[in-house]
């Protein structure tokens, strides 16, 4: 037994300098395909959080109308004072709460990638949802979600 132990600890065995170019090519590859998948759905993160703040501005606005018997006189001021969550301006900034034609139009700003994403609900009561950048970050081809 002691023999058996002695012979395997005079032998060396390892990986050669091949083998192991071989390994960090292999993770050099890997990594090139994987750090880009990476970044853009970190963008379309980031957007998502500006497509939610317009949707609880459409909320709130639905609010203000129940309020106010109309959209007339909203403004991203009553918006936020109806919605404290809407004065948050750390990733996303709501730009735009106002009147349009008899129903209103929303839009919110992600900050770090600068696409905005709307909602505009027309007179008739249909809801029109458009973004500002096509196929970038969270904003599918055709710029609307």
């Amino acid at each position: 037994m002691l023999r058996l132990i002695h012979t395997r600890l005079r032998v060396q065995t390892g990986f050669t300098m091949i083998e192991l170019l071989v390994v960090l090519l292999i993770i050099g590859i890997l990594a090139a395909i994987a750090i880009p998948t990476f970044l853009t759905q970190k963008s379309k993160a980031i957007d998502a959080s500006a497509k939610s703040q317009v949707r609880t501005a459409e909320t709130a606005a639905e609010t203000y109308d129940v309020d106010h018997n109309g959209y007339k006189g909203m403004s991203v001021g009553e918006l936020q004072t109806i919605e404290p969550t809407l004065k948050e301006e750390t990733t996303t900034k709501l730009v735009k709460a106002e009147e349009k034609a008899g129903g209103y139009l929303l839009e919110s700003e992600s900050v770090q990638t600068k696409n905005t994403f709307s909602i505009e609900r027309t007179a008739g009561g249909q809801f029109v949802r458009k973004c500002s950048t096509e196929t970038t970050g969270g904003c599918p081809a055709g710029g609307k979600w």
